[in-house]
């Protein structure tokens, strides 16, 4: 029996790593994370083929800018043993990791941003628990519903005032 697909919202920084970027590669390690509660997202809850939202965020309008794909299983993120990464844990050992990434496929760029101002005109619609909208969250990866998702996505042909 195959399990249900699940879907996520991963966070980026465009200036970073937008998904211009990832259209560029095609796929990228999602390294860098260093939340116990993202990393355990990836690491116990994400599955090859579960659908991702990429939001950019930190930047003049942060939105979903587009799909990806999961594309591995987790693995550990290697940034955590390079001592010149920003990223460095001296703590994890290759015996005992403590920070993991998966892989992420570029699937499309969106028709137009779902901008956060319009995503939080919807936040009836979202639910109560919707982690973008919700006061206080900082989660880089959290999961989305699959009404979530299908509402979010119902959004992007939506006619809207403020194309950011």
């Amino acid at each position: 029996m195959t399990r249900p697909r699940r879907y996520w919202m991963m966070k980026s920084e465009p200036d970073a790593f937008s998904i211009d970027d990832l259209a560029r590669v095609g796929r990228e390690p999602w390294n860098g994370v260093r939340n116990y509660q993202a990393r355990n997202f990836m690491r116990d809850g994400m599955r090859i083929g579960d659908g991702v939202m990429l939001y950019h965020s930190n930047c003049k309008s942060p939105g979903i800018a587009g799909l990806a794909t999961v594309a591995s299983a987790a693995y550990p993120d290697e940034t955590q043993f390079d001592p010149a990464s920003p990223y460095h844990d001296p703590k994890a050992t290759r015996e005992t990791p403590r920070w993991f990434l998966v892989d992420v496929a570029f699937e499309r760029k969106l028709t137009r941003p779902i901008l956060l101002d319009e995503i939080r005109s919807h936040a009836d619609a979202l639910g109560e628990g919707f982690a973008l909208t919700a006061r206080g969250n900082r989660l880089s990866v959290f999961p989305v519903t699959l009404a979530q998702w299908t509402r979010l996505l119902s959004l992007e042909h939506r006619e809207t005032g403020n194309r950011g």
